[in-house]
C-alpha cells in the first residue's frame, strides 16, 4: 500500500472531498480564520464524514511544505488510478486526446497544464521520467485538484512511449515555432497526442523527430513564445472546440 501524502490549499482539498471522500485520513485548518470561505469549507469536510484537527499557520506550513496552504491540508491515500497508458488508453469509448510534456521541470507549470488538461478533457498527460517534475503537494495545489483526476505517467523513453501511440493509430502532433502550419490548421477530432517542449528548449531533438506533424500557435505581438501551460490550453481547447 502506497503512504498517504498531503494536499493543501481549497481547491485541492476540495476537489478530493468532492470525488473521494473515503481517500481523506484527516484535515487540518486554521482556527483563527473564520471567513466564509473556511466556514463552507468546513461544512463540506463535516458533510464528507471525514476528521477535522485544528491548526495554527506554523503546523500547516510543516505539513504543507508551504507557506501557500490558504489554511488548509489534508493528509489523504493515493487515489486508483489506471495502472498503466495501455490500460488507459484501452479503457477510453473515444478518441484519445492525451497531452504530452517534454522537459517541463517547474512544478507550477506541470500543476497548470494538468488543471488545463482537466479542463479541456484529456484523457492523460504523459512526461519522460528524467526531463520532468514529479507529482507533490506545489504540483497539487496549483492543479486545483486535476492532480486527483488526470492520470499523470512519467515513462523512461519518451521517443519508445510516441512510438508506441503511433502503432495504436494515435496521431502524434508537436508544437514548433517554425512550423509552416498553425494549430487551428490541423485535424484534432481522430486520436491525437500534443506534444510540448518546456519554455525556451522546446522539445528534444529525438522528440521532435518522432513526431508526425509539427505546428505553431500564431504569435501577433513582440513576444516569440507562450508559457507551456497557456500553449497546452490553447492547443488543447481547440480539440475540444472540434470535438464539440
Amino acid at each position: 500500500m502506497s503512504s498517504p501524502k498531503v494536499l493543501f490549499g481549497f481547491h485541492a482539498v476540495g476537489v478530493r472531498l468532492k470525488v473521494a471522500p473515503e481517500s481523506v485520513i484527516e484535515v487540518y485548518f486554521e482556527a483563527s480564520r473564520r471567513d466564509a470561505r473556511m466556514r463552507q469549507f468546513i461544512d463540506r469536510a463535516k458533510e464528507a464524514g471525514v476528521r477535522l484537527i485544528e491548526a495554527d499557520g506554523l503546523r500547516l506550513s510543516k505539513l504543507a511544505g508551504s507557506h501557500g496552504h490558504q489554511g488548509v491540508a489534508a493528509l489523504v491515500k493515493p487515489m486508483e488510478q489506471a495502472h498503466s497508458l495501455d490500460d488507459l488508453l484501452d479503457s477510453l469509448k473515444e478518441p484519445p486526446l492525451l497531452l504530452v510534456l517534454d522537459g517541463v521541470t517547474d512544478p507550477h507549470n506541470l500543476g497548470a497544464c494538468l488543471r488545463v488538461a482537466d479542463g479541456a478533457g484529456a484523457h492523460a498527460v504523459i512526461a519522460p521520467k528524467d526531463h520532468a517534475a514529479g507529482l507533490n503537494a506545489t504540483v497539487s495545489k496549483v492543479a486545483s485538484g486535476a492532480a486527483e483526476t488526470v492520470p499523470y505517467f512519467m515513462v523512461t523513453n519518451l521517443a519508445r512511449t510516441l512510438n508506441e501511440l503511433k502503432e495504436r493509430n494515435i496521431w502524434i502532433i508537436g508544437t514548433a515555432g517554425e512550423a509552416e502550419k498553425s494549430i487551428y490548421q490541423v485535424e484534432l477530432k481522430g486520436p491525437t497526442a500534443l506534444v510540448l517542449g518546456a519554455e525556451g528548449p522546446g522539445m528534444r531533438q529525438l522528440t521532435r523527430k518522432t513526431c508526425d506533424e509539427l505546428v505553431h500557435i500564431p504569435m501577433k505581438g513582440a513576444v516569440d513564445s507562450l508559457n507551456v501551460s497557456v500553449a497546452s490550453g490553447v492547443c488543447l481547447y481547440e480539440a475540444l472546440r472540434q470535438r464539440g
